[in-house]
């Protein structure tokens, strides 16, 4: 018995005496979390890698390329897609391949051509489709939900 207790003593002791890494993300990683385009980041962030405190303080207290960045573009796909209303493979069935800088999301939008209008349709049917689906599978725990509790009482009678 002493020695089981002895031996788990040693791997608490061993465990504790290890130092904490600094967890740390490529580049590509830290500007999808910042909702920038890699591309457009300055070099010496594209070259490192980007430690989960240096994420947070960019996120915190953005310094000026990155408020420039996520104000003017190029944005990525995805803030693209997000900033037209559409998904990202509406996107590319618009061929719409490349990042895109808020001037030129700005004139899409104004010039609203026929790609553009029907993938808007489409995202807004996946969107109602994804609420009704979700309101159904919400009734559907409800409902078992209350026959679980009916059995129950059924049961304790």
């Amino acid at each position: 018995m002493t020695a089981g207790v002895g031996r788990s003593l040693t791997l608490v002791t061993m465990t504790s005496l290890k130092q904490k890494t600094t967890q740390t993300m490529k580049p590509a990683t830290a500007a999808k979390k910042l909702g920038v385009y890699l591309g457009a980041t300055p070099a010496d962030f594209q070259s490192g890698v980007i430690s989960r405190e240096e994420l947070t303080a960019l996120q915190t207290e953005p310094p000026q390329w990155l408020q420039d960045l996520r104000r003017n573009g190029p944005h990525p796909r995805s803030v693209v897609a997000t900033r037209l209303g559409v998904s990202a493979s509406g996107l590319a069935r618009g061929g719409i391949t490349e990042a895109l800088t808020t001037e030129q999301i700005e004139e899409l939008r104004e010039e609203n051509p026929e790609w553009l209008q029907r993938e808007r349709t489409i995202q807004a049917e996946v969107r109602r489709e994804t609420v009704r689906v979700k309101e159904k599978h919400e009734k559907e725990e409800k409902r078992r939900t209350q026959a679980a509790a009916a059995a129950e009482r059924q049961q304790a009678r």
